[in-house]
């Protein structure tokens, strides 16, 4: 060590994991690198289900857990804040690692894909993530880190926001990736050769659901029995943590007793002051959190046994020996020759065995009433493939999994597994799929069958109210024999097809499709606007759910933009807004929000004219939310608005773009500066539109408000409306829509949000945040995501220009990702354990020659092979988990790292500035550009910054080379 102007400075270089080509050896991560059990999630708070179980695994049994995180969701809104786009992926970066930080997961791993809006379309999701590269990145980080067990969201449907249904996608894409020789190959060779991987265990999607356990004791899973086929593993939260009650915490709980793992879960969980989360306050109760096992290439205890309830049973056959007591590291699991099987005819299942084999036998278990061959002789030996013959039962029920199971027998050990495949109808007759519904099932087909048991999609449609639709049927044959029949239909009231069934006759393998026309008779919208319809063929059914939208047409006429509904300028229909599609339980009534059955609360009244169209709405509300500054005029669902929806060519959904091939305006009626402001949104080209900070995205658009701001956001002034609501008067220019109008199917909603009083308790301070009620004219859960659930509407008389193209140009999401080489505790990350930043492609191109501690500057001797950018941050203090929220508890009493986490006065839990120095913890930045050769630069400090550094100080660095290649470098300053 050398000591340099009263510092010394100790160079602790960022390393790479030995490579595979450095040892002639199969790659094998260190304890520094190594992950137990891995999370895959899409944005940060999406992961805290295993805050309070990778605490009990660490504390108790040595278990490190990670998380792949695939955005810092940067496109969010900010309840905390200014911070927006990578500065808040920065904030939100902390605020995941503070949640997690106290169980010991340590290792977050930031892919660094951008994070755009709220949608449910996982196509959609790829286009914005660059699905290949993503899924090198995830490919990467599983083979860096080799982790046994991977926990996260389900790929199908289910999983609502397209990012999470993404993100599960890779869980089974990564798994089968990182395992697979042939994908992204240049991992397995070089100077940085990693090896294939295979994760023993996979929950992703599986059912928890079922009856027994307790949440009182541990072992907490004994005597559960699921009600689904999944074999679920649970952990007992109950059990004391390493961290205690401080003294005078706000919950009176005696000072210096521990705090149990429950208790650290739920702090950790609202550890998301950005997100609109708030300071946990609580006293929690135990709790047993469960995982539904879907995948598992090892074997491990079944609900049926004892071993199965214990604390550790998801840890059996990957990092535990399982009891049955085959040796670590043997691979035991079941394949089919196909999942989709026929009552009466028979497939081959295939048990699996690697590893230290003994001679035994194997034998399968089955389904009452099916039958198989075996057992069969397992020989001693490092492998074993066997295949059995399994005929479901005459009589299996269709449309349902069933489970088969093996057992691996020796003289001392016992392996169990099991597997489930599916019973289907001899002559299946399923709603043609289209869109999201159809890429989904085609993926199951193509890239991950293994996820099939997940279940396929659901049958869904729309249809304006009083018009016809073609409805086709696929009807599939699954048997070895011919099949014939007919389809036919259920039809609710209301509803006419052409004919009430239609023939079929489908050979062994192949499809035909029988289309029908179906007829809606509604005048009117009905208070139920989703009907099913269930579709029979001879041997099988399906329900198609189709949800009727309301019609309108719009009238052209000459309005002027003034807040005044004059006589003919609005001539056609008055729509109704009152009908609550979210937040229910914040509406009291039609003078709070404007929620009316009979058209008597929010309205609009729509007309077009030169080439624009005019919006007329009235919203009744009672109280006025938070007043927005201009840089607010963003997260229009964070105060009182409304937001007008348009579909161009009302197909968005149809082509797997979603709201990308949309315009959708966000208007805040009124703002601290007095008049409304407003913003487009998670549509084809979001930002700002308005006032100073106007990005161009909506040109000629006007709004007249008769909103008043009251001056105040204290809940001490008064906050009522005046008139009891305001009106809106709007113009949107056509040219403004990301494509030409199809003047018979433009796709319309409106949607008024309501936000009250959204003080904290305690607090006279209305906050940015969401708690709104969400009403609209085609008023269905996540309506503002779905353009097939939006209203269509035609414009007589109206022709676009002949110039105007009919495909949407490409989105534009305005607000970048962060580059995780600019994030000082990811770039520490990547230095402590190796794993390149954001999973990318390794260099060691840099090298740090020196490092000296001036009395006003750092300076630095650098050396590369080539050219690249390089990026250092000087930080202060423990950057790993910074304090996301204020505490008046003692810092002595209450140390870090849980500190921050524990109120000692009930105004406790507001958040501490964090830009532009992240609560202080960075001191000084700077970036160069180097070149071939050596480089000296220098970072200038003041003597108070000089000061600083004295506390843990570190010089982090990060380095990118034009081939996206990177470096991190952790070099401490004492």
């Amino acid at each position: 060590m050398k000591r340099i102007a009263g510092f010394v400075v100790l160079v602790v270089l960022g390393v790479l994991p030995v490579p595979a080509a450095a040892t002639s050896q199969p790659y094998v991560a260190d304890r520094q690198t190594k992950i137990d059990v891995m999370g895959e999630w899409a944005h940060p708070d999406d992961d805290t289900s295993i805050i309070g179980p990778c605490g009990v695994w660490h504390q108790q049994y040595g278990v490190k857990c990670g998380v792949i995180q695939v955005t810092r969701g940067e496109g969010g809104g900010n309840a905390a804040g200014t911070e927006l786009g990578p500065a808040l992926g920065l904030r939100r970066e902390n605020e995941d690692r503070v949640a997690h930080y106290r169980s010991g997961t340590v290792d977050i791993f930031n892919l660094d894909r951008v994070d755009f809006f709220y949608n449910q379309s996982a196509p959609l999701t790829q286009y914005f993530w660059d699905e290949e590269e993503t899924l090198r990145r995830v490919t990467r980080v599983i083979r860096e880190t080799q982790p046994e067990i991977y926990i996260g969201f389900t790929a199908t449907l289910a999983a609502g926001h397209g990012n999470h249904q993404q993100a599960g996608r890779l869980i089974w894409e990564g798994v089968l990736a990182a395992a697979d020789p042939t994908r992204f190959p240049e991992q397995l060779k070089g100077p940085h050769a990693l090896s294939t991987w295979q994760v023993k265990k996979v929950f992703s999607g599986g059912t928890t659901a079922g009856t027994g356990g307790t949440t009182t004791a541990a072992n907490c899973t004994t005597g559960f029995t699921p009600t689904g086929l999944d074999t679920v593993a649970g952990v007992w939260t109950g059990y004391n943590s390493p961290y205690l009650w401080p003294a005078g915490n706000s919950q009176a709980q005696p000072a210096g007793t521990p705090k149990i793992w429950q208790q650290v879960a739920d702090e950790g969980r609202a550890a998301y002051p950005t997100q609109s989360r708030v300071m946990y306050k609580g006293v929690s109760a135990p709790g047993c959190p469960r995982f539904g096992m879907t995948e598992s290439f090892v074997p491990f205890q079944p609900n049926s046994t004892t071993a199965d309830g214990r604390d550790d049973a998801i840890l059996f056959g990957a990092t535990k020996p399982d009891p049955g007591g085959l040796p670590l590291g043997t691979l035991e699991y079941l394949t089919f020759s196909r999942f989709y099987n026929v009552a009466g005819e028979p497939f081959q299942a295939t048990l699996h065995l690697r590893g230290e084999l003994a001679n035994g036998n194997v034998a399968l278990t089955v389904p009452a009433g099916w039958s198989t061959d075996g057992p069969k002789q397992v020989r001693e030996g490092r492998s074993a493939d066997l295949t059995f013959t399994v005929t479901p039962a005459a009589n299996a029920p269709a449309d349902q999994n069933a489970k088969i199971s093996a057992l691996y027998t020796t003289k001392r050990a016992t392996g169990y597994t099991d597997n489930v495949v599916r019973i289907v109808s001899a002559a299946e007759g399923r709603f043609q799929r289209w869109g999201n519904w159809a890429e989904y099932d085609q993926w199951l087909q193509n890239t991950a069958p293994q996820a099939n048991r997940l279940g396929r999609s659901q049958a869904i449609q729309s249809m304006g109210i009083g018009t016809t639709i073609d409805l086709p049927v696929v009807v599939h044959n699954w048997s070895a024999q011919p099949q014939t029949g007919a389809v036919s239909l259920d039809l609710p009231t209301n509803f006419t097809t052409d004919a009430t069934s239609k023939p079929y006759a489908v050979q062994p393998g192949a499809d035909q499709t029988v289309t029908f026309k179906l007829t809606n008779t509604d005048t009117t919208l009905p208070a139920q606007p989703n009907v099913s319809i269930p579709i029979r063929t001879a041997t099988g059914s399906e329900t198609l759910t189709l949800t009727l939208v309301p019609t309108t047409a719009i009238p052209q006429a000459s309005p002027t933009v003034d807040g005044k509904a004059d006589p003919g300028e609005y001539p056609g229909p008055t729509l109704d807004l009152g009908r609550i599609w979210q937040g229910a339980a914040g509406c009291t009534g039609v003078d709070d929000c404007g929620v009316s059955s009979t058209g008597d609360g929010n309205t609009v009244k729509v007309s077009w004219s030169n080439d624009a169209l005019y919006f007329f709405i009235h919203v009744r509300d009672d109280y006025q939310s938070y007043a927005v500054t201009p840089a607010e005029c963003v997260g229009h669902w964070q105060a009182d608005s409304v937001e007008i929806l348009l579909d161009p060519r009302g197909n968005a959904s149809q082509v797997l773009k979603d709201t990308a091939n949309t315009f959708k305006l966000g208007i805040f009626p009124f703002t601290q500066s007095g008049g409304p402001c407003w913003e487009r949104d998670a549509d084809n080209h979001q930002g700002y539109s308005s006032g100073a900070l106007d990005t161009g995205n909506a040109p000629g658009v006007q709004v007249a408000s008769t909103a008043q701001w009251v001056g105040s956001n204290e809940t001490t002034v008064p906050h009522a409306y005046a008139g009891g609501g305001y009106d809106l008067e709007v113009k949107i220019p056509l040219a403004d829509l990301p494509a030409a109008v199809d003047p018979s199917r433009l796709g319309l909603n409106i949607t008024p949000y309501d936000n009250d009083d959204t003080s904290a308790p305690g607090t006279t301070t209305l906050r940015h945040i969401d708690m709104s009620t969400r009403l609209g004219w085609s008023a269905l859960g996540s309506v503002q995501s779905d353009p097939y659930r939006w209203g269509l509407a035609t414009l007589p008389g109206y022709t676009p220009p002949a110039d105007r193209p009919t495909t949407p140009a490409p989105p534009n999401v305005s607000n970048p990702n962060l580059d995780g080489a600019l994030s000082p505790q990811t770039i520490a990350q990547s230095a402590r354990n190796g794993v390149p930043i954001s999973g990318r492609v390794p260099t060691t191109d840099l090298k740090i020659l020196s490092t000296r501690v001036r009395p006003n500057s750092v300076d630095l001797v650098t050396s590369t092979r080539g050219t690249g950018t390089a990026r250092a941050f000087l930080t202060t203090g423990d950057i790993g988990a910074i304090p996301v929220w204020t505490t008046s508890c003692s810092p002595a009493a209450d140390p870090a790292p849980d500190y921050g986490l524990t109120p000692c006065a009930l105004t406790d839990g507001a958040t501490p500035p964090w830009s532009p120095n992240m609560s202080g913890h960075l001191v000084q930045q700077a970036s160069k550009q180097l070149t071939r050769g050596e480089q000296f630069w220098s970072i200038p400090l003041t003597s108070a910054q000089r000061a600083q550094l004295q506390d843990h100080g570190h010089l982090l660095v990060s380095y990118e080379t034009p081939q996206n290649e990177v470096q991190a470098f952790d070099i401490r300053i004492r």
